[in-house]
């Protein structure tokens, strides 16, 4: 469904990106792990097409999108569905705004139908009752929840999850973690997550690719990646101070 091949991308001189290859299969779901600030929301907006590369190519659905117009990438875009890190909502709007917002503004539904398809999600991810409410009023889970709904809105092809259990206790991370797998089930949909939550790759994934130093260093199950005999990806999901991966800590601590 998605294949990425040799993709570059620097900013302000900083490489991020140094010749990516990833190929992503069609009801997968495909977790990409690594340090923060390694490049992995990067390679997200280059998937959705956010951001162009430098060099290389993206084939989604059989387009090449880093050559396509904006109309036509527009196009391809509608068929993502995206879970920010921070959920990404709007404060001005109510829960039920927010869930229909894509709907509202790119449909032809009627108040009533979008209703209905905001409903169901928000049933979908386990609330009930608050569509009249604000952002500011819920919990952090039940934001996050609030953004799955808003994702799912347009029946996607492709979800992307962007540290979907950053900033979450355990149980409510579990629980979103369990939605995600039901996504994957229900919709038929295919899932590209993020993290650096290694409870929570092991138990989405259908495989999991590290990504070091801008490049993918290694690509396996579950299993195959605890069973990993590179010393880089051990220290990383066995979560080692001493190891391949520098860290830098200050001599008095």
């Amino acid at each position: 469904m998605i294949q990425i091949n040799n993709l570059w991308k620097s900013f302000d001189g900083n490489q991020v990106l140094r010749g990516i290859n990833l190929n992503i299969i069609q009801g997968e779901t495909m977790v990409i792990i690594g340090q923060s600030g390694c490049g992995k929301s990067v390679l997200l907006k280059h998937i959705i097409g956010l951001l162009k590369p430098d060099h290389g190519s993206i084939n989604v659905f059989n387009e090449e999108i880093t050559k396509l117009s904006d109309k036509n990438l527009y196009k391809i875009q509608k068929r993502f569905g995206m879970l920010f890190q921070s959920a990404a909502l709007f404060d001005s709007l109510t829960i039920a705004e927010n869930v229909g917002f894509f709907l509202y503004e790119h449909s032809d539904l009627n108040n009533d139908e979008i209703m209905k398809i905001v409903n169901k999600n928000l049933h979908m991810v386990g609330l009930h009752n608050i569509e009249s409410l604000y952002p500011a009023s819920l919990s952090g889970g039940m934001k996050k929840r609030v953004a799955l709904a808003r994702a799912i809105s347009t029946n996607p092809d492709v979800i992307l999850y962007d540290e979907p259990t950053t900033g979450i206790d355990p149980i409510m991370a579990a629980i979103i973690n369990n939605l995600i797998i039901r996504m994957q089930k229900e919709l038929k949909v295919t899932s590209i997550a993020v993290t650096h939550d290694m409870t929570s790759a092991y138990k989405i994934a259908d495989r999991i690719a590290m990504l070091y130093q801008g490049k993918i260093i290694e690509i396996g199950t579950p299993e195959e990646i605890k069973q990993t005999q590179n010393e880089t990806v051990k220290q990383f999901i066995l979560g080692n101070a001493e190891g391949p991966i520098y860290s830098k800590f200050e001599d008095n601590i």
